[in-house]
């Protein structure tokens, strides 16, 4: 097949961006042709107000390259990854005008809601879910906790569910599970044109020995990921387990006056992968306190392929990856005492925990290797053709 891959680029790499290049990588290994229009966020800032607001909501630019690029090639379908800010839903019609199936990968709630995280003042947020305007969102300034920022991203939503554009430009949408495929629904979305492949983890990392004797946490650094719930939660053990955390974001201040009022948290700031997946495996256990609804979980499937289980908070999509008593335990979100009690569990039980790191080992070759994902994507291709015929 001749696939073109379509993503904006974030100004900060996160866990969109390793995912959608493992799966053209993937691709490309399998012997499919991928050619890659992306576009990215460090452009932003050179493009006037005015302009960067149009191009959001329609970007003619967008359109006319990637027509032009179906037109001088013959391109079987049209991956498009992430299209906001500066792409745009244009890149559906360029597609459809040249009668070429596109599938959109959903990785976040952005299509309805303005921020993209049902998540407002700590805590989660609905109000704009199913409604024609996402208009919550511009009066909390969801988005940037800019006014202008959140009416643009709400216009684009607006103009777009409008034109009937999510209904009948894509003929297929892949989200990471079935909890965030449930929420699409909710928000009108075709339930028939939703289907749920999660993301994998490739090459196999190799399971790891277990034996460093600490928590580790991975991840954002931001109100949403529950940092404060992991640091309330570590203040009240009353022999904690060393914790090291492993990150960067507008937190990274907070959680270093933690970590020099507790001499058992550390902070090591941003690592390389291949340090990162040595941690994992020396953990005894991987903690996720997230507290908005993850899309996936992308952290804990790692954890798993290093055979580590992991502690998750009981919501969103973590919660139905993480299998309490077998892949590792969960907790209440938000609720530091839970998650204390869990962690004092896992000391006290080590016998269990060794059968759980066999376990998480073991869901992660069930699920998550590249060779499943691999037949899982051409089964979603193959009725994208079909669906787009």
């Amino acid at each position: 097949m001749r696939i073109l891959s379509i993503h904006n680029n974030y100004q900060i790499r996160g866990g969109e961006d390793e995912s959608r290049e493992l799966e053209e990588r993937l691709l490309q290994n399998m012997g499919h042709e991928v050619e890659v229009y992306q576009e990215n966020n460090d452009r932003v800032p050179a493009i006037n107000g005015l302009n960067l607001a149009l191009r959001t909501v329609w970007s003619r630019e967008a359109y006319n390259t990637v027509k032009q690029k179906l037109s001088d090639k013959a391109f079987n379908l049209v991956h498009v990854q992430n299209f906001f800010p500066l792409i745009s839903p244009s890149v559906y019609y360029a597609a459809q005008a040249q009668g070429v199936p596109v599938v959109q990968t959903l990785r976040n709630y952005r299509l309805l809601c303005p921020n993209g995280l049902f998540f407002r003042d700590g805590k989660v947020c609905e109000d704009c879910l199913g409604k024609p305007i996402p208009y919550p969102g511009v009066q909390h300034s969801c988005y940037r906790d800019s006014l202008a920022a959140s009416s643009v991203t709400a216009t684009m939503i607006t103009v777009h569910r409008a034109m009937q554009t999510w209904q009948e430009k894509v003929d297929l949408y892949i989200t990471l599970s079935k909890f965030a495929r449930e929420k699409f629904i909710e928000g009108g979305f075709p339930a028939e044109k939703i289907v749920v492949k999660p993301n994998f983890v490739a090459p196999d990392p190799g399971v790891g020995a277990g034996l460093g004797g600490y928590a580790l946490f991975v991840g954002r650094l931001s109100p949403e990921k529950g940092l404060d719930t992991l640091l309330a939660a570590w203040e009240q053990l009353k022999n904690p387990m060393p914790l090291k955390i492993v990150g960067d974001g507008p937190l990274a201040g907070e959680v270093a006056k933690a970590a020099e009022k507790c001499p058992k948290i550390e902070l090591l700031g941003r690592k390389p992968m291949a340090e990162v997946y040595a941690l994992m495996g020396e953990a005894m256990v991987l903690i996720f306190p997230s507290k908005w609804y993850e899309t996936f979980g992308r952290v804990a499937v790692e954890a798993f392929a290093k055979g580590t289980p992991v502690i998750a908070a009981n919501i969103g999509a973590i919660a139905e990856l993480v299998e309490h008593g077998r892949t590792g335990l969960r907790f209440q979100p938000g609720n530091a005492a839970d998650l204390a009690a869990q962690v004092e569990w896992v000391l006290q039980h080590q016998k269990e925990w060794a059968q759980m790191r066999q376990e998480a080992r073991a869901e992660y070759e069930a699920k998550y290797t590249a060779e499943k994902n691999y037949l899982k994507l051409m089964e979603i291709y193959a009725l994208a053709r079909t669906i787009g015929r």
